[in-house]
This record gives structure tokens, sequence and C-alpha cells, in this order.
């Protein structure tokens, strides 16, 4: 069993601008430092959260027509604060406040929380989402379950950490044998998608809804093998794309490209990566 050893473990040392753009910097060194700050965030903005979850909320529609809390504002609230104090120059981007810096070479990409219906209705698979992306490429990401008390995170070359040990999705090569996820399998922003979903639902041994994000981390940790969303937007999937690809899954938009803004996504583990994608009618990643 690996254990992470970084400096994590010295949290209340938060790392800063300075430290992580000295001319010169190892780049493993660079994004270990920002993994540990994606988790330590993503903990804070979901602490701040759970203090509203299960309690009276006034719960408000957004022009797209999803709901919106005073946990999702406090909480994203609280990240930009945390961000701005510690890396002044970088940009962010989060749900529910848009843009700050949008020129910035190095942004922070925010959803406080993800699964605000679930919250709403007092279901604790809901999380808080933190990467942090140069252009297109992200360079870390963190999830936080506060209600579960889970917590995963990731970077290119450094692994995929769950509760502070490295995990590895399953090594399910059988659909007949694997468990298949979705947020919602009526797939009604997207319903050109809910065929193929119903053909991937109906071969695997197990299909489950209730997904957002704590799809994602069961696949990561091998507790599922597929977890699809026919339409997302990059703060729900830029935490993402680190943690299922660093604990050796596939995470591709349904068009086969390995990215966290395509609109879509589609996270297997490896073995069922071809197959799932064919079922689901979404195209098959160049080898």
């Amino acid at each position: 069993m690996e254990v992470w050893t970084g400096a994590m473990s010295r949290a209340s040392s938060a790392p800063n601008e300075s430290r992580t753009n000295v001319p010169g910097t190892d780049k493993r060194s660079e994004l270990s430092l920002l993994l540990e700050a994606t988790q330590e965030l993503a903990r804070r903005a979901g602490g701040v959260a759970l203090r509203h979850f299960r309690s009276t909320l006034t719960v408000e529609a957004k022009t797209d027509g999803s709901p919106v809390t005073i946990a999702d504002r406090s909480a994203e609230e609280t990240a930009r604060e945390w961000i701005t104090r510690r890396f002044p120059a970088d940009g962010i981007l989060g749900e529910e406040f848009g843009a700050h810096l949008p020129a910035a070479k190095r942004r922070w990409i925010i959803d406080p929380v993800d699964g605000t219906k679930t919250f709403v209705r007092g279901v604790p698979l809901w999380g808080t989402l933190i990467a942090v992306c140069e252009d297109e490429t992200v360079l870390a990401g963190a999830a936080f379950f506060p209600a579960v008390d889970e917590i995963v995170g990731a970077a290119p070359g450094l692994g995929c950490w769950w509760n502070g040990t490295r995990t590895h999705v399953s090594n399910v090569a059988a659909l007949e044998d694997a468990t298949v996820l979705t947020t919602d399998g009526r797939f009604k922003r997207t319903p050109e998608r809910a065929a193929g979903w119903q053909r991937l639902a109906t071969a695997a041994a197990i299909s489950r809804t209730w997904g957002d994000c704590y799809g994602y981390l069961l696949v990561a940790t091998g507790r599922a093998e597929v977890m699809v969303d026919g339409l997302v937007a990059p703060w729900d999937a830029a935490a993402l794309l680190p943690v299922i690809t660093e604990a050796g899954g596939v995470f591709t938009d349904w068009n086969g490209t390995a990215t966290a803004f395509g609109g879509s996504i589609v996270a297997t583990n490896a073995t069922l990566a071809e197959q799932a994608r064919e079922l689901l009618g979404a195209t098959i990643p160049a080898r």
C-alpha cells in the first residue's frame, strides 16, 4: 500500500505564488505543491458547504434552470478568497461567480457543490471540485466529498490518491461483470445519447444513477467501471480528468478526445474503454 507523504501533512504551511513559480523549479515539485493545494482548498470549501447540508435552505433557480443555494455561493467565495490571497496572479473560473483574470496563464476551476440537486435532497453523494489548469492542460485536481469524508486528488505523473492512499481503477474486463453509472439515465439535455446509455446499462451487471462527481470517484477507486455524463461544464470535469487517468482509467469526451473541455464525459477503467464507448456510440480514443 502506497501512502501519500507530501506536504499535505503540513497543510498549515500552504503553498504560495512565489514557491510555485521560481525559475528552474522542478516541474514535478510544482505539480506536487499544486496537488496539495487543490486538496487543501477542496477540504476548506467543502467544509463550508457542509455546514449548510441538511439544513433549511432557500433554493433559487439560475438562468439555466439549475438550483443554487447559500452553500454553493459561500463555498465558492471561500475558495476565491483563498486563491487570490495565495496565488494572486492566477485566474479563476467558478460555477457561481464566473471568471477572474481570464487572460492569466494559469487558472483555478471551482465547482463548490457538484450535485446541488443531490445536496438539497439531503443525499450525501455531492462534492467540491478544484482544479488548476494552464490553458486546457489540467495540472492538478481534487474532489472532496464532505458528507461521506472521502477525498481524491491527482496530478500528471504523481498518481491518484484516495484518502491519502494510492488508488487504481478496477481490472474488470467483461461488461456483464461491470457496474456502470450516470447522473440521470433519461439524458434529457442530450436525448441523442440516451439510446447508447440504455445499450450500455442493459449489457452491464449493475446500472445506477445518483452519479454526479461521486460516480467518478467510484471508477477511480475500483468500485465501478464506467461513469458517463452527456453534458458538462468545465467546472464539472476539470478536477476529474487527472483523477481518472492517474488511477489508470480512460477519460474522454463523447468524441474520444482526452479533454475536460469537450462538454461531455466518458470515464472508464482501461479494460472496458473500447467496449463501453462502442455501446455508447462514443468515439473510441486513438491508442
